[in-house]
């Protein structure tokens, strides 16, 4: 099993990035994806989340409206668009699978977001 993220980098305020999580070894289609983040000195946030099939998301009110979770299943892959980039964004951002009906839940390695002047 493997989940792998990608996109991450530094940005400068204002810009955007866009984040994919590959994910292999598992029923993609049968986990919800989610998005979380770590900040430096603080614990980790969940901030976004997309149903098995797609048609349903949720936002944290720090990310709503700037950031946008999406999934493709046939490539297994989940993204998220990154918008309106503010300093706070600046965390280490990590996908996770967790199954709609039991199994385990998956996390990927991590990719670095900095948001800076």
């Amino acid at each position: 099993v493997q989940l792998v993220e990608s996109g991450g980098g530094l940005v400068q305020p204002g810009g955007s990035l866009r984040l994919s999580c590959a994910a292999s070894g598992f029923t993609f289609s049968r986990y919800r994806m989610s998005w979380y983040r770590q900040a430096p000195g603080k614990g980790r946030e969940l901030f976004a989340r997309i149903s098995s099939g797609g048609g349903s998301t949720n936002y944290a009110d720090s990310v709503k409206g700037r950031f946008t979770i999406s999934r493709d299943n046939p490539k297994n892959t989940v993204y998220l668009q990154m918008n309106s980039l503010k300093p706070e964004d600046t965390a280490v951002y990590y996908c996770n699978a967790d199954p709609v009906v039991g199994g385990k839940n998956y996390w990927g390695q991590g990719t670095q977001v900095q948001v800076t002047v």
